[in-house]
């Protein structure tokens, strides 16, 4: 192949890549996500956050908070980013918070559901023990490495919003429901997805679109790769068009609602409700299949709607807007990078590197694992899939379950969000635990598959792990020290 030809093929590697990504996951994961993170930043008095999720919390109490909080969240690692962020933002130690981010993605209750039943209960049930362990010892890490920061934040007053006073009921019930809007639209059960009713619409050349976007922009559906659809196509477009409304009406929010604020929701809630509907172009028309998905949508948002009017003062409406857009310029721009990029690196990688590098039990195999987490990022719960199609070229089931905790966790485009919102500093941290653990987490696994006793495994990870607790027992021993001159 030539040098024109490859950076043909790149390009439509990216481009496709981030059609794909727009057109299928930004809008019922992502959006609601960033709505979700403007409430929480918004609503929640700064106290709530204290409470359950600061630095001065009861570890037995924040720690396992977080963790079963994200067991809930079957949502990528994009989605879970804006969460993150507003949990962080809000107060939350920098410890919990990341149990959070790291659990939610990896271990969620439906992608561990998935990964039992289609590669083996023995390998979910050690992504749910290895993340568990892993997520919280990270936190913790993370915690002691950045207390000061941790200290300095909390001195910090958070003077905007809802910072002092009491959680209100119905805050919290806006807040749940937005939660259940997210889950609805990303859950992947048969009474969401089954279709109920029809209708079709009489454009003719839909099936010849279909066509020209599948030649335009080519997939492969045993790589991972999703392509894109006539709907997804006008999906995009209506993206586009909420962007332009959105900017319009959310950059000068506290100066009033106009126009184009009420335009920006009326577009949205009419692109979530064409998201929900399954399209097929057909050779008669466009079929529009209402599913299960379709109705659940429209009754959340619904609520939404009524609870925004009824439940919310004008101030509350405006600084949750203001919030949820504040996090779309930060998160939203680093997104688009990132999975384009990841598009673009994944057109390199040839699958028979995988059998080469990750076809047995050893560190460079469990680190080539995560490196293909990092840049082979797909959403959520497809990893398992792909784990599975791995599985049969080669790869060693120990560099698998290296891969499956860090697909979710790593990807390109989540540790450029994330070090916008914690720092570079702490972000490359972050990522440098989550690779060790998520190879040493396969080199456990893995040697338990090659035979090797689960006492003699246990023995070498209690003997790592205490000489880890004692390396940072003496770094925080030394930190309280400087701090206390």
């Amino acid at each position: 192949m030539d040098i024109s030809g490859l950076l043909v093929k790149l390009l439509q590697g990216g481009f496709g890549s981030l059609a794909s990504y727009l057109a299928a996951h930004v809008l019922l994961c992502l959006l609601p996500a960033f709505f979700i993170a403007g409430g929480m930043s918004a609503l929640i008095p700064r106290e709530s956050i204290m409470r359950f999720l600061g630095r001065k919390a009861p570890k037995y109490v924040s720690y396992p908070a977080s963790a079963l909080a994200g067991s809930l969240l079957a949502v990528c690692s994009c989605t879970i980013v804006p969460l993150f962020a507003g949990i962080y933002k809000k107060g939350a130690g920098i410890g919990p918070a990341i149990t959070f981010l790291f659990f939610a993605p990896a271990a969620n209750i439906l992608a561990l559901a998935y990964t039992g039943v289609a590669i083996g209960a023995d390998l979910a049930f050690a992504r749910l023990f290895l993340s568990l362990t892993f997520g919280i010892g990270i936190g913790m890490i993370m915690a002691l490495i950045f207390s000061k920061d941790d200290i300095a934040r909390e001195s910090i007053a958070d003077d905007t919003f809802s910072q002092r006073g009491e959680m209100h009921s119905k805050r919290i019930i806006f807040l749940l429901v937005m939660v259940a809007l997210l889950i609805s639209g990303t859950l992947k059960l048969d009474f969401l997805t089954n279709a109920y009713t029809q209708m079709t619409l009489p454009i003719k050349g839909m099936d010849i679109l279909q066509q020209t976007l599948n030649t335009l922009i080519p997939f492969d559906v045993t790589k991972g790769e999703e392509g894109v659809s006539a709907q997804g196509l006008f999906l995009i477009l209506l993206l586009f068009l909420i962007a332009l409304f959105a900017w319009r009406g959310f950059e000068k929010i506290h100066d009033g609602a106009t126009f184009w604020t009420w335009g920006a929701f009326g577009i949205l809630i009419f692109t979530l409700l064409v998201a929900s509907t399954k399209m097929e172009p057909r050779a008669m028309g466009l079929a529009i299949l209402f599913t299960g998905r379709t109705f659940a949508v429209a009754l959340w948002l619904l609520i939404i709607v009524i609870m925004a009017k009824r439940t919310l003062s004008i101030e509350e409406r405006t600084d949750w807007i203001w919030e949820s857009w504040r996090f779309v310029k930060q998160i939203f721009p680093l997104l688009i990078v990132g999975v384009f990029a990841v598009g673009v690196i994944r057109q390199l990688i040839k699958p028979d590197w995988i059998e080469f590098l990750a076809g047995k039990n050893t560190i460079l195999g469990n680190l080539a694992g995560v490196v293909f987490g990092i840049f082979m990022y797909f959403p959520t719960l497809v990893e398992v899939p792909i784990a599975k199609m791995f599985l049969s070229l080669g790869m060693h089931r120990g560099p698998l379950l290296a891969y499956l905790m860090a697909d979710p966790e790593l990807s390109l485009q989540s540790i450029l969000i994330t070090a916008a919102i914690i720092g570079k500093k702490k972000a490359w941290v972050y990522v440098g635990w989550v690779a060790l653990f998520s190879t040493l987490a396969g080199l456990i696994y893995g040697a338990w598959i090659d035979g090797v006793s689960i006492w003699l495994i246990v023995l070498y990870l209690v003997a790592m792990l205490t000489i880890l607790v004692g390396a940072l027992w003496l770094v925080n021993r030394r930190m309280n020290k400087t701090l206390a001159y």
